[in-house]
């Protein structure tokens, strides 16, 4: 929908990077020690790459870096405060956008203390507005292991559908298993947000 008058303008903009429970902010020089921290622990490390093999500190750091530059039409990157306290849990990204399929991939990370808390849900929701009403998408896409119950999840309530799979693509743990491909279109997404509007003025 245009923006038509001034104070639509600005409640876009007020809105436009704020949850239920998070809101999207730069990076900050403080927040690269935790995302470092959670990258590289092998624990979580899985989830997140193909390949349990922590680093020296460094490359994490100037990994994020560029991942939130910001300075690019066709990517962006944010760290993920609580509306609440403001306590730094994650980062999410969007990268590869271009024209003209306008179709970009989605990666997120939630530091270990704060997962299962709706936290990475509502990122992935912030986000996904941020790319379809800032960006301009037509689609979002993801890939997550299949084993990663708790991420399908997560992702599949911020409204991403499944799209694939590609059977045993991931080595771990000495086989392989699945990646599971999803994806969000800007119709879908659109549907969702009417029908969360169309609920919270009912409550």
């Amino acid at each position: 929908m245009p923006i038509l008058d001034a104070d639509s303008a600005q409640a876009y903009g007020r809105g436009l990077l704020v949850g239920d429970l998070v809101r999207l902010r730069p990076l900050e020089e403080r927040d690269l020690i935790h995302l470092e921290r959670w990258w590289g622990d092998p624990e979580w490390q899985v989830f997140q790459q193909q390949t349990v093999r922590p680093q020296p500190d460094g490359p994490a750091q100037d990994l994020f870096r560029r991942w939130s530059g910001n300075d690019s039409s066709a990517a962006v990157g944010f760290s993920v405060e609580t509306v609440s306290s403001g306590e730094f849990v994650g980062h999410v990204t969007l990268w590869g956008a271009a024209l003209p399929a306008r179709a970009a991939t989605l990666g997120i990370i939630i530091g270990p203390n704060h997962v299962g808390r709706g936290y990475g849900t509502d990122a992935v929701r912030v986000v996904s507005r941020y790319g379809f009403r800032a960006m301009g998408l037509h689609r979002i896409g993801l890939s997550v292991f299949a084993f990663n119950a708790r991420g399908r999840a997560a992702y599949e309530k911020a409204g991403f559908q499944l799209e694939g799979v590609r059977r045993e693509a991931v080595f771990t743990d000495g086989g392989f298993t699945d990646e599971v491909l999803m994806g969000l279109l800007r119709a879908d997404w659109e549907a969702l947000e009417e029908a969360r509007s169309v609920a919270e003025a009912s409550a």
